[in-house]
């Protein structure tokens, strides 16, 4: 028994590696210039979370899967609006970072979530300062300015859009923490979809409104029904099996995995986008950059 269930975490933890990394190569080859040539991150998004939704919807209103929480405005003012809020944020500018720089550097600017979180989690009186956390938080910074300084194809814009994406999504899992375990709820992958998913569309319904809309009007887009499809399908599964990750083997050992997946995406972004080239201070940097344990 002992060896079926280590069996099916591994089955989990490679499910996962699998999903992370197609998503993300699949996300830089739609809105690639040079590939599928879809520069509408935002707009991607929406269709990400448009699909999550309305699924998460036939499954708990049409099929009866599993019975939707008691939601009352005040959960939804105070958990559901800020966290969805944030959520589309981090997707918008994590996504928008694929069209300025490469798919390597982004995993190496990535090794900042954990400083990120940290920080968040102290502002928001969830976690303490401490000098041996001081420490480590140096040496991630240091290892990323090392990888920043040896990428070859650096970029200001693309850069900061992946920062500020990283601070999103710290600030959404700080909040989901403190907000969502306060409240007692009890949500699974497909509650979670359903509240987030619907709430994330309207917010990111108005930056596309602004920056995406009229552009689209006037360039001829290219639209493919099994592209779109199969991509916000790829990231909903993703989505599924981070929760299914955590519950069976616990955050530790997913971000465990996180880390091997993202030295495979590294390898895995050279070979299939030749234009992304790492150099040994980008490894060096990003070795740095994930040794601390924090």
């Amino acid at each position: 028994m002992i060896g079926k269930s280590l069996l099916l975490t591994y089955l989990y933890l490679l499910i996962y590696i699998v999903l992370s990394s197609g998503v993300i190569l699949y996300n830089k080859w739609v809105l690639s210039p040079k590939y599928f040539n879809f520069p509408f991150p935002i707009t991607l998004t929406m269709i990400h979370m448009g699909f999550s939704g309305a699924v998460a919807f036939l499954l708990i209103r049409v099929f009866k899967v599993v019975s939707p929480v008691k939601m009352t405005i005040e959960i939804y003012a105070t958990c559901v609006i800020p966290i969805s809020a944030f959520f589309a944020s981090s997707l918008w500018f994590g996504n928008t970072a694929y069209l300025h720089i490469s798919v390597a550097f982004i995993q190496m600017l990535k090794a900042l979530m954990p400083v990120a979180t940290f920080f968040m989690a102290v502002l928001c009186g969830t976690d303490n300062l401490r000098c041996d956390v001081l420490l480590n938080l140096v040496l991630v910074s240091v290892g990323v300015v090392i990888s920043s300084y040896g990428e070859i194809h650096f970029n200001v814009i693309g850069t900061l859009y992946q920062v500020t994406g990283i601070v999103a999504e710290a600030l959404r899992l700080v909040l989901t923490q403190v907000l969502l375990q306060k409240k007692g709820l009890s949500l699974n992958p497909i509650t979670i979809m359903y509240y987030i998913a619907p709430c994330s569309f309207v917010f990111l319904f108005i930056p596309w409104y602004i920056l995406e809309k009229p552009e689209m009007q006037v360039s001829q887009i290219q639209f493919n029904f099994w592209i779109f499809f199969s991509n916000a399908l790829s990231a909903l599964a993703l989505n599924f099996s981070i929760f299914l990750v955590i519950g069976r083997s616990g955050a530790v050992t997913a971000r465990v995995a996180g880390v091997l997946k993202d030295w495979i995406l590294i390898a895995l972004s050279t070979v299939i986008f030749p234009e992304s080239t790492i150099t040994g201070l980008n490894i060096i940097g990003y070795a740095i950059g994930i040794y601390p344990p924090i």
